[in-house]
């Protein structure tokens, strides 16, 4: 099995941490979250990772040179331009042989059973599965009943996309973990740089791309400084 870690993000919301390093090496009890993640896919039998870099990119590619792990590791550069998860994924197509990707943002921890996920996409007549669960956020997927992507929403932003009118559209928050298959990112936008969202929203007009509610997971997006403490109890308690 195949995956990839987004792991090229500039990690502003932990400055001043990443001031001096990237995202994907700062430490939650004792190990990187870039290592964590590594671990995580090994676990689940992923033997295939491909890791993208932007934002400190060969301190990312020396930590790699200096650590052994059991997975052919493979690197897409983006040092030249930040090419966002879209763009970036759509970069690293070459990398992907045809069966499908697993994608894994750098700064997810969480103890989903990501063997299982897999097994759900390939047993699913889907484009793609989105990790979703029913959760506060900023930010909604909208699915309809069943669990099919037809928008998007920003409540702090008040702004919507529907790609697909549907009577009711269910809010559910997306867990930065993902299965595409290869030939969907023939299908993403022509630019170099855009969201991985904006792609399955452009695609999920003419094809199905579905939910995959976890809501009994533990979960946490290491993203700011106030969630080390969450993580580092749920680093202690999967690893």
């Amino acid at each position: 099995m195949q995956a990839m870690i987004l792991a090229a993000g500039l990690g502003t919301r932990l400055k001043p941490i990443t001031n001096e390093i990237p995202k994907a090496l700062v430490e939650v009890n004792g190990k990187t979250l870039l290592e964590i993640a590594i671990r995580k896919l090994i676990e689940n039998d992923f033997r295939r990772i491909v890791i993208n870099v932007h934002h400190f990119a060969d301190k990312v590619k020396k930590f790699l040179d200096q650590n052994t792990f059991a997975a052919d590791i493979f690197i897409s550069d983006e040092s030249e331009l930040l090419l966002e998860t879209g763009g970036g994924i759509k970069h690293a197509k070459s990398y992907f042989d045809e069966s499908p990707v697993l994608i894994h943002n750098v700064d997810i921890i969480s103890n989903l059973d990501l063997k299982e996920f897999y097994q759900y996409h390939l047993s699913d007549d889907s484009a793609a599965s989105l990790v979703v669960s029913n959760r506060i956020s900023n930010r909604y997927l909208l699915f309809n009943d069943e669990n099919i992507l037809c928008g998007w929403q920003d409540i702090k932003k008040d702004e919507k996309i529907v790609v697909r009118d549907d009577f009711k559209l269910n809010q559910l928050a997306f867990n930065g973990i993902h299965i595409l298959n290869p030939g969907l990112i023939n299908l993403f936008p022509d630019e170099k740089v855009f969201s991985i969202i904006k792609a399955y929203l452009k695609i999920a007009a003419s094809e199905d791309i579905h939910a995959y509610i976890s809501d009994d997971i533990k979960w946490v997006d290491v993203g700011k400084a106030d969630s080390f403490e969450k993580a580092e109890r749920l680093v202690k308690a999967i690893l």
